[in-house]
């Protein structure tokens, strides 16, 4: 009786021991999908809320930056250095295009096909083309996909993730290091709400993820996916970008949302449920909606004044902006903008077009918060001997006319 007690003692201790190793490894590697269910809910928009309220945001850090001109609309611990889970893989993504072919034929190792938390199930092997390894990489968060990329574009996953630092130290991040192409927790990994943001308005100029991660579902070699961004069902106007989860990350989201053809990124780090950091992310993109609104303050090639041409064939040279420029800005802001123009008060011909000769700049709260260069909207060319002969004959021709017309009128008294 006694043996047969122990038996069992020992079988419910070695279940309990597997259970526990189970939890354990959920919560310190999981990733995206092993995080629990999330309710999906359409949110709407309240656009009468008070303007200033600020943003309930249970985040740990947090930002939202306008797209084209990167004006930071709300931040929370912006620039603190945090784990960021599966949002890694927005660089990975972007490298990737940059460096590689999407028809290329990616050979799956045994350590990519043995990574850990959320995978695609590669085997050791398989092949797949780089672009079905990037769609598995930002709709299901594989990170077995992370690994065959970085393998694949850098030659190991230590010389990929190199590239990943050097791209974010040429994009500006100065708080990011990367040590794996997938985001799992490890020491030395890590980024800011703001560099996060950086690098994803970046990415996001490309054509080929900016299609990608706005991507709800699609299909691969025997695959069928799923977007792990809750916000593209749930929140009017997103369209992007990438979720994550560790046990150090907390649950991270990254989102873009575009409306009335402008385009804002959010990210929120280090929240303890998908529904804070849904929810958290809807209030920061609604504040931003709700508080600013862009203004056009000068279009691509417009016309800003002449200026006068010295010994051109012509007396003035139209001024161009090289750059259109759009700004956030909040109501009580506008009527404080002001502009100053920088431009020689004449040039000497010959002019070619397209030459930088000025510049113009914006200022808030005196503040310069943009500016574009000003060039010269035609070519002008210096005037020769025969331009000089051809006035004074002009001249001496408008000068006779006169005289005749003035003897004519004498005649006539």
């Amino acid at each position: 009786m006694g043996v047969i007690m122990l038996r069992k003692i020992l079988k419910y201790s070695i279940i309990c021991f597997i259970f526990l190793n189970f939890v354990f490894f959920k919560v310190s590697f999981a990733d995206d999908y092993n995080e629990g269910v999330y309710t999906s809910k359409t949110i709407t928009v309240d656009n009468n809320l008070p303007k200033t309220k600020m943003p309930n945001v249970n985040a740990a850090a947090a930002i939202v930056v306008d797209m084209d001109s990167g004006r930071v609309l709300y931040e929370k611990n912006a620039y603190s250095r945090r784990a960021i889970a599966s949002t890694t893989k927005i660089m990975t993504a972007i490298v990737a295009i940059e460096n590689g072919n999407l028809d290329d034929i990616v050979t799956v190792s045994k350590r990519a096909a043995n990574t850990s938390g959320s995978t695609i199930d590669l085997k050791e092997g398989e092949q797949l083309t780089l672009k079905d390894m990037l769609y598995g990489l930002m709709l299901n968060s594989g990170n077995d996909a992370a690994i065959a990329i970085a393998e694949h574009i850098g030659g190991s996953v230590e010389d990929f993730a190199d590239m990943m630092n050097e791209k974010a130290k040429e994009l500006g991040a100065k708080d990011t290091h990367f040590v794996t192409p997938h985001g799992l927790d490890t020491p030395g990994h890590y980024s800011t709400a703001y560099d996060m943001a950086l690098i994803t308005r970046y990415a996001l100029t490309n054509p080929v993820f900016s299609s990608i991660v706005c991507t709800k579902s699609s299909s691969i070699k025997g695959r069928q996916l799923y977007n792990t961004n809750e916000m593209l069902s749930i929140y009017p106007g997103a369209n992007g970008v990438k979720t994550g989860y560790t046990g150090q990350a907390g649950r991270c989201l990254v989102t873009s949302s575009t409306r009335d053809n402008w385009r804002i990124v959010s990210v929120v780090l280090g929240c303890s449920t998908r529904t804070q950091r849904a929810g958290s992310s809807q209030n920061m993109l609604d504040y931003a909606y709700k508080t600013y609104k862009t203004h056009d303050l000068i279009k691509e090639n417009e016309k800003i004044k002449d200026i006068p041409v010295i010994k051109g064939i012509k007396k003035s040279v139209p001024i161009l902006a090289v750059n259109s420029i759009s700004f956030p800005l909040k109501q009580e802001e506008v009527n404080s903008i002001k502009r100053e123009i920088f431009l020689p008060q004449s040039i000497h011909a010959p002019i070619k077009a397209g030459v930088e000769v000025g510049e113009i700049k914006y200022f808030l709260n005196g503040k310069v918060f943009a500016s574009t260069a000003l060039i010269t909207g035609e070519s002008i060319r210096r005037k020769g001997f025969l331009d000089y002969f051809g006035e004074i004959l002009s001249t001496w021709g408008r000068l006779m006319r006169m005289e005749s017309s003035e003897t004519a009128m004498k005649n006539v008294e």
